[in-house]
Formats: C-alpha cells, structure tokens, sequence
C-alpha cells in the first residue's frame, strides 16, 4: 500500500520500506515541513514487523537537490536565530536518526544529489547509484562552505585529494565517478538501479536482525577508535547482541557445525528456524 504524506512517500512491498522524497517539482529539495514528515516516517515504518529493510529514493529525475534555499533560508532566517536552530534540528535530526536507525537503509540515488543530500546519503548504510545521477557540493559556487555535515561527509567517504577538489571546485560527477571515489557502493544504469537494490536488500532480509543492526552500528562507531578501544567495544557489543537474540547464535552454529546446511561465508543461516 502506497503512502503519500505531505512531501514524502512510501510504501512497504515484500517486507521492504520504500520511502521517497515527494517533491519532484523542486528536484526533491529538502524543505522544513519535508524533514518534519520524513522524521514522522521513519518513526512509522522503524519497529513495523513487515519491514526488514528501508529504502530512500527520490520521486522523478532527482533523489534530492539538497537544501531548500528558498523555504530553509529566506523564510527561516525571517524568524531570527530561533527559525534558523529549529530546521537545523528538524534536518540534522532525521538524518541522525537515519544513522542509527534499527533496519538496515540503502540510499538508491536516481538522479540529483547535492549539498545538503549529503546528510542522508551518509546516513544510509549502504548506497547505489544510476550512472545518470549528478554529485555534487556546489555551495562554492554562492559563496559559502558545505555545510550540515557535507564536508565531514566528503572526508568521510572520499580520498583527502578528492575531497578537496570536490568540495573546492563544485563541480559534479556522475554515478560511476561517484562510486570510483567512494561515494556509493555501485553505480549501474538507471533502467536496472531498482532490480539491485532489491535484490541487495533481500540478502540482508536473510540475515539476523539483531547481528545486522550490531554490525552497522560497530562499522559506524570504530572508525573513531584506537583499536584497543574497538577491540574492547565489539566485545561488548558481541555480548549486548547476545543478549537480546542469545538463540540466533547457537541456531546458526548448530546449522553450521551439526548439520552442515550452510557455509558462513557462502551464506547466511536459515534464521526461520531460531
């Protein structure tokens, strides 16, 4: 069943969320009132039993523009410093929330993705693009630095050099540059973008949910660690894990080691029979 609330839109099909910017008019931009909806969306659809995997697309030629500068500026910045904080709440929250969020998120990017795209971008765990899809951090080109996160995501993602140049110059790339760099995970046509990504996504329907949102939130949070402090964290989340799932590791075990059904690193376990 299709969903369209206000400037956002979603449906749930074979246990897959697909959620869409809705504001092709605008090339998706992202407005106050449409990052208010999207964080409303993604407190729907987070603890839905018949979703396993979120996707975040775009509706039309445009995955997202970035920023609204029209609505998140001009009409923001008419309230004073108290309009500005508040969409930079409502903006940074969702995309927050899309960081950590409890299902495995893939970002399939049809079309634009620019600025403040960035933000969610890095925000989903996993990212495909259609070749014909445009990068790009172009807040040089009006005289200010990529901000809400867009240069922390460009040094994320990208080579020192890259990162450079792609936030000094404004330039943008196509799809298959942007997952050359670094950016995405694939680039492909954009006829076969979707087939992709649901085909990557019930692989990870296969997995155990409870290991799956451990293992992304671990990727997330080592990056910043020493190793003897990671390696102490992933104990901890080994056992955090354990906890709330303490019979999926002994039925994948018992599968591998007893039955010999299946081979970790040819597949997952059949966690139907936990």
């Amino acid at each position: 069943m299709a969903n369209d609330v206000d400037t956002v839109a979603y449906e749930v099909r074979d246990n897959i969320a697909w959620v869409r910017f809705n504001r092709p008019d605008k090339r998706n931009a992202m407005s106050p009132t449409l990052n208010r909806t999207m964080m409303q969306v993604l407190d729907e659809l987070e603890f839905r039993e018949d979703v396993g995997v979120l996707v975040l697309t775009g509706e039309g030629s445009a995955w997202t523009a970035g920023m609204d500068l029209k609505e998140y500026f001009r009409e923001s910045e008419g309230e004073g410093l108290k309009g500005v904080r508040r969409s930079q709440r409502e903006s940074y929250g969702w995309w927050r929330r899309l960081r950590w969020y409890q299902k495995p998120t893939i970002a399939m990017v049809n079309g634009w993705c620019f600025g403040g795209g960035y933000g969610p971008l890095f925000a989903c765990d996993l990212a495909f693009a259609a070749n014909e899809s445009k990068f790009g951090l172009s807040e040089i080109n009006w005289g200010i630095l990529p901000g809400g996160g867009a240069t922390k995501v460009a040094v994320e993602l990208l080579p020192f050099r890259k990162a450079m140049y792609h936030a000094m110059l404004g330039e943008p790339i196509d799809g298959k540059t942007a997952a050359d760099w670094g950016l995405v995970n694939e680039s492909l046509p954009l006829a076969d973008l979707e087939a992709r990504v649901t085909e990557v996504a019930k692989k990870l329907l296969e997995k155990n949910p409870v290991a799956l949102k451990a293992t992304k939130d671990a990727v997330r949070r080592v990056g910043v660690m020493t190793y003897d402090d990671a390696e102490d964290y992933l104990v901890r989340a080994q056992e955090a894990a354990n906890s709330y799932d303490p019979e999926g590791r002994k039925e994948g075990i018992r599968q591998f080691i007893d039955e010999k059904s299946y081979k970790p690193g040819l597949g997952a376990y059949d966690k139907s029979r936990n």
